[in-house]
């Protein structure tokens, strides 16, 4: 045992650390995945409702109702399907949606990029709000930022976004007729762009159509600004308080001593404040995809949250243990992405 231990030290230290941390953490997805797979197998089979019942109505025969579970394979053993769901999943089947009758690979691949986009803006927005009000109350403490950034970071995080996306269409909409109706992400009259990364606003300006830009752009205001006002409240509160005891901390006191202009100062101190800040945003994007089932309800998005609402709903198992296996995928991949960036950030800390 000590000698193989001896063995795989000598093949495993002199690899660069980074190399190091980055085999680590791509090496414990795969018992993540798994581990996701199965609670989630287990977990959807505890929904209420029959699938086959839900989908042939109350006037099918028993017979067509047996028939029809033996087809989608729900007669079998518990395990047997979760053994039968593994093997499927690791060759790329994630199965055929009950509802839409379409492979769940091919559902899933038309809505993320709608979810992508809408959460990618909205985490730029959220990054750009909190630590511009967190820095700014901090620098001109008891300021107006300041105090009007206290009670913002209190409401954001008792108010809920659905509540905050259907006050937005309510003023926005409704009562000022600003923004566009909340239904879809472009005009109907007007056609999207065809496909290269499947976000409207960058494929687009690819297509060089300016129509559908400020189209898909005007519809990405309110379900974006609902989903930052929300999150950008946490990420300001925590960025203040690490930013603050940076920017009052001795090192910063002697940079002022020694003549260094205040911008060096406060670019020095928001960079030592950015192991937790990183932290806190691998966090959020994770929030922010289960954030989005309700907002892209909301807002009749066509994303990945809707399609798992619809999923739900329908008692449609196949859909549903598609979408949380691929959102686990995404989460997972965006933590083990922080988890590199912060012991990279910071070599005494192991994560």
């Amino acid at each position: 045992m000590n000698a193989a231990r001896a063995g795989l030290s000598r093949f495993w230290n002199p690899i660069p650390r980074p190399l190091r941390i980055v085999a680590a953490r791509l090496a414990m997805l795969v018992p993540q995945m798994f581990g996701v797979m199965m609670v989630t197998f287990l977990l959807v089979r505890l929904l209420p409702g029959d699938p086959a019942l839900l989908l042939l109505g109350n006037m099918a025969t028993p017979e067509t109702i047996a028939a029809f579970r033996e087809r989608l394979g729900l007669d079998l053993p518990v395990w047997d399907q979760f053994l039968r769901y593994v093997w499927n999943a690791a060759h790329g089947d994630l199965g055929v949606s009950i509802f839409t009758s379409n492979p769940v690979v091919t559902d899933l691949m038309e809505r993320a990029p709608a979810t992508l986009e809408l959460i990618g803006y909205a985490m730029i927005l959220t990054i750009l709000v909190g630590v511009t009000l967190a820095v700014i109350s901090v620098v001109r403490e008891g300021g107006a930022v300041d105090i009007g950034s206290r009670v913002y970071g209190l409401a954001a995080g008792a108010i809920p976004d659905f509540w905050i996306g259907l006050l937005l269409i309510y003023f926005f909409f409704y009562t000022l007729g600003w923004a566009p109706a909340p239904f879809g992400r472009i005009d109907t009259f007007v056609s999207p762009p065809p496909t290269v990364t499947g976000f409207y606003t960058i494929d687009s300006i690819i297509a060089g159509d300016p129509a559908a830009f400020f189209s898909s752009a005007g519809r990405l205001v309110l379900p974006v600004a609902t989903l930052a006002i929300v999150n950008a409240g946490a990420l300001m509160k925590m960025t203040k308080t690490v930013f603050s005891d940076v920017y009052r901390s001795d090192f910063i006191r002697h940079a002022r001593a020694s003549g260094l202009p205040e911008r060096v100062i406060r670019r020095a101190a928001l960079r030592n404040s950015l192991p937790p800040i990183i932290t806190l945003v691998g966090f959020l994007v994770g929030f922010l995809l289960g954030a989005a089932v309700l907002v892209e309800t909301i807002f009749a998005w066509g994303g990945l949250g809707q399609y798992a609402v619809q999923s739900v709903v329908n008692s449609d198992y196949p859909a549903l243990q598609g979408f949380v296996l691929v959102a686990a995928a995404f989460i997972l991949t965006v933590y083990t992405i922080v988890d590199i960036l912060y012991e990279l950030a910071d070599p005494r800390i192991r994560v």
